[in-house]
């Protein structure tokens, strides 16, 4: 090694760039991330020795750590250089402390540097102003880090053995998801009401047309339901057709509309999702590598500020810079006399950065266009708009209303519109309409038109009227954007952490994404409903709020991290405990109750009661548990058997034609069998038999044993039972084809599949079609073809099945796929690729399928994310998961519960997720021999207090 400095940092393109700016003294290495944590198992953080808390290496960063081992011997100084956040503090302690207890640091001047910006200047002047590591920012994320690990363990155990079928369950995670299902909530309650509004359209004298909206009758203020039928609509505009009019009054106001201030992590995700549609783990992906660093003009240079802040605020540098640029390139009109100065409005906001912005205002993102991928260069283009518009002079519009009124007096109509005077920061920068709303409202489009000039007393000669029909709208459902913003407001969680927060609800299948919302499962609204109903306190957002606050109070100085952790957990740990003695009775009781108008609407037909059991028409449905989830059951249970899975009748043909379960269609007229149609968990199907209960084989009657016989009597029940009972065929209808349209004929058409179609006329081999795992397909020998959406599997003819299996034979073009890296263990190239059931990743000989939730945004697909996928399928292929060069192998890790452990660009990659089950859970320990317990930062050693 050359020189006596080492500098580290937590990624390999941040230490590529700044080796770049250091001269041959310093060699810059990287942790990858946090390079160790607590252990995911009961034990880790333990509140009975005062909160010890236990740490462990990762797997991945022993290789890493022990590269910073070798290159520490012989240097004179050591340079944390993290990120200058809260979560690069707590890397910049866990690399001291594993290094220090290594005794590799008695010799060694350890300093910390923080730079905001990764650029030449910047990263000097940082290296001339070290210091030390800030105590308050790491027991702040101890005391953060423990609370997320206490909740996890000791809550979703709870989850595990009250409300099976469920996952884990995380401090905001869970407050986040009782945001999307209360949305949901309100959305099905809602009620549409019924308004009409009066348009008339008039023309003046030349000829201009103006739009104005009835707002008077009969000298009293119409509101928004004053018309709220047809008939009373229509016989408003009967009375306004003979009426002459004219211009009342015309009022001007002149208002000035003040730019944005520059990006905030929350706004920026709220913004990028708007303007761009991408998503919060997308946009955070994207700056990051803007700020590690960009390869321009052969130069690796950091292209914006850091991207995790809550600040507002610019340097003066950065001002300077903006309002030198706005006077250059925009005149002096657009350049304000003094620089605007903004102040943070979030809740609990945190570390004192800078807003993010571009290093260097003067390198235009047109400039940097080749050097950039697609998604870099638009968004270094917002953030850089953003920033410029921030400076900007205000924007001027003329905003006018028009009152027409008839010539009696008895009805105003009124026209709003609005002109840009001066268009000031709009030159640069407009920001997208907040998407917590729907539609434009017509107040809205009706100030964005453009009026014609008139004046008081013009005639108006009536052109169009209509009577328009309009109904109120639910409440939207949350998009990314919107739960940020909605989160911020409410002072829940940090801005670094809602773009893992939102992924982990969709990978623990608690939500979907549709359309760009955020739509809740059924298991995602019953563990909501659990936890409002048993620990409603901790997903009150007042409480959440409240204790991020004394988190940042920690930060501060201002609150000891210990005394947050002894309040907090004297009471949840009580509240624990009083789950211990409810039973599954009183759970369902409080989730049947919670959720019960969302699984049986009252108004999903007339006169129709959604409790009756459809299949004895006496006991009640209901919410019911089991091993393997929740479910809806009868009440009559065991005497009636009828079941049905977790959702709610969609009002579609499927679940019409199904909502009271089997329909029988006739019998097979070969085996005399009743031929069905049914609804399962994966769609609507046929089936037939089994035998009517009055044709039914005789009941095997098993004597009741002995008492000294019990113990044969699983053996008996099992002699007893019929071996061959054969299980009843069934064939998944087509997509497409309605539950409701099938008949006898059709159905047994579907059961008699697979059908020959004819020989092949090269081959002669027959060619058949058939429903598969997959949807209807074609055979032909080991050949198979899916059939299109328009092809029909009962009536494909020869010819047109000829011409499938010939493109099936031929093949579709092989495109190459995308390489995501090298894998972190064998440097083998790893890629993503398209399949015949969607996009993998390939590893070698290894190829795991994308889940649901990621396949929508492969694109996005790292390369952490791609080794847990490939070492998930090795582990349930039977194999065994390799381990790290240099390191033992492992098994893998039960999913851990801790959602809210930091920045998610920033972990080293984990093992595969295995959920754990509520067997395995284990008790609390108070002996923990294979990790050290820590108390507190740099702190020496302590009596602890005891219990």
């Amino acid at each position: 090694m050359s020189g006596s400095n080492l500098v580290i940092v937590e990624s390999p393109a941040k230490a590529k760039t700044i080796n770049k700016y250091l001269g041959p003294d310093f060699t810059v290495l990287a942790s990858f991330g946090h390079i160790r944590d607590l252990p995911p198992k009961d034990g880790s953080v333990r509140p009975e020795e005062d909160f010890a808390m236990s740490w462990e290496l990762g797997d991945r960063s022993k290789r890493h750590v022990d590269e910073i081992s070798r290159a520490i011997r012989g240097v004179d100084h050591v340079f944390l250089a993290t990120d200058p956040d809260r979560e690069g503090e707590a890397i910049a302690w866990h690399v001291q402390e594993v290094l220090r207890e290594a005794k590799l640091l008695d010799k060694v001047d350890v300093r910390r540097v923080t730079f905001n910006e990764i650029t030449k200047g910047a990263v000097l002047d940082a290296m001339a102003h070290p210091r030390d590591l800030n105590k308050e920012l790491i027991e702040a994320y101890l005391a953060r880090r423990a609370l997320d690990y206490l909740v996890g363990f000791t809550l979703s155990p709870v989850l595990w053995r009250k409300l099976p079928g469920s996952r884990s369950a995380g401090r905001v995670q869970s407050v986040a998801l009782r945001l999307i299902c209360e949305r949901e909530a309100e959305i099905e309650v809602f009620r549409p009401q019924e308004y009409w509004s009066i348009e008339v359209v008039f023309r003046t004298a030349e000829g201009a047309l103006v739009k104005s909206r009835l707002t008077q009758l009969d000298g009293k203020r119409l509101d928004k339901f004053a018309l709220g039928e047809k008939g009373v609509a229509e016989a408003v505009v009967e009375r306004l057709k003979p009426l002459s009019y004219a211009v009342h009054s015309v009022e001007h106001k002149q208002v000035r509309r003040n730019p944005y201030p520059p990006f905030t992590t929350s706004t920026l995700q709220q913004e990028a999702s708007r303007k761009l549609g991408m998503g919060a783990t997308r946009t955070m992906r994207v700056a990051q590598k803007l700020y590690e660093g960009v390869d321009i003009g052969g130069e690796t240079v950091g292209l914006i500020t850091y991207m995790r802040t809550d600040g507002v605020q610019l340097s003066n540098d950065a001002i300077g810079q903006v309002r030198e640029l706005i006077g250059s390139h925009y005149g002096p009109d657009y350049l304000p006399g003094a620089p605007r100065i903004y102040k943070s409005t979030a809740k609990n906001a945190q570390e004192a950065h800078e807003a993010i912005r571009p290093t260097d205002l003067n390198r235009r993102p047109e400039e940097v266009a080749a050097q950039l991928e697609r998604d870099e260069l638009r968004l270094y283009e917002l953030i850089w708009k953003r920033t410029v518009a921030s400076q900007m002079e205000s924007a001027v519009l003329d905003q006018v209303a028009v009152d027409i009124a008839s010539a009696d007096g008895k009805a105003v109509l009124r026209a709003t519109g609005s002109v840009v005077v001066f268009d000031g920061f709009l030159r640069v920068y407009q920001e997208e309409r907040d998407d917590s709303v729907d539609e434009k409202t017509a107040a809205e489009e009706d100030a964005e038109a453009r009026l014609p000039p008139v004046k008081e007393g013009d005639p108006m000669n009536r052109d169009a009227i209509d009577a328009e029909q309009h109904f109120t709208q639910p409440p939207p459902r949350y998009t990314e954007a919107s739960l940020v913003k909605k989160l911020e407001e409410l002072g829940i969680g940090r801005p670094s952490t809602y773009a893992s927060i939102m992924q982990v609800l969709q990978d623990r299948d608690y939500v979907e994404i549709d359309k760009r919302r955020f739509v809740p499962h059924d298991r995602g609204r019953l563990v909501t409903a659990f936890l409002s109903s048993f620990f409603e306190r901790y997903v009150e957002y007042n409480f959440t709020a409240d204790l991020e606050a004394k988190l940042d109070d920690v930060s501060d100085g201002k609150l000891d991290w210990k005394t947050v952790l002894r309040d907090f957990w004297k009471a949840f740990s009580a509240a624990v405990e009083g789950t211990k003695d409810l039973t599954i009775t009183q759970v369902i009781d409080e989730l049947d109750k919670d959720l019960g108008p969302h699984f049986f609407p009252n108004d999903t037909r007339d006169g129709h009661d959604p409790r009756v059991c459809p299949s004895c028409h006496a006991g009640r449905l209901g919410l019911k548990l089991s091993r393997t989830g929740a479910f809806i059951g009868c009440s009559n249970y065991p005497e009636c058997r009828y079941t049905r899975s977790l959702a709610v009748a969609t009002g579609s043909e499927e679940a019409d034609a199904l909502a009271d379960g089997p329909r029988e269609l006739g019998d097979d007229p070969e085996t005399g069998l009743p031929v069905s149609v049914r609804r399962g968990p994966y769609g609507a199907y046929v089936q037939l038999g089994p035998p009517r209960e009055a044709e039914a084989p005789a009941e095997v009657v098993v004597p009741e044993p002995e008492p000294d016989a019990k113990k044969a009597k699983g053996k008996a029940k099992a002699k007893a039972k019929p071996k061959d009972a054969p299980k009843p065929k069934r064939v998944s209808l087509p997509k497409g084809m309605p539950p409701a349209e099938i008949d006898l004929e059709t159905a047994l058409k579907l059961l008699a599949l697979p059908r020959d179609i004819g020989p092949h006329p090269e081959t002669g081999e027959m060619i058949s079609a058939g429903i598969g795992r997959f949807g209807p397909y074609l055979k032909l020998g080991s050949t198979y073809k899916s059939l299109a959406a328009d092809d029909d599997v009962l009536s494909i003819g020869l010819n047109r099945a000829v011409v499938l299996l010939a493109e099936a034979k031929k093949g579709p073009a092989q495109v190459p796929g995308r390489v995501v890296g090298d894998h972190p263990r064998d440097g083998k190239p790893v890629s993503l690729n398209n399949g015949r059931f969607g996009p993998y990743v390939k590893h070698g000989k290894v190829m795991a399928s994308l889940p649901k939730a990621m396949a929508a945004n492969a694109d996005e697909l790292t390369m952490q994310q791609a080794v847990e996928l490939l070492d998930a399928k090795i582990a349930k292929d039977g194999g065994k998961v390799p381990a790290a060069k240099g390191a033992k192998a492992k098994p893998a890790k039960p999913e851990t519960a801790v959602d809210d452990a930091g920045d998610d660009e920033a972990k080293p990659a984990k093992k595969p997720a295995v959920e754990k089950k509520p067997a395995a859970a284990k008790k609390a320990t108070t002996t923990k021999t294979a990790a050290k317990a820590t108390e507190a930062p740099a702190a020496k050693p302590k009596a602890r207090a005891a219990g």
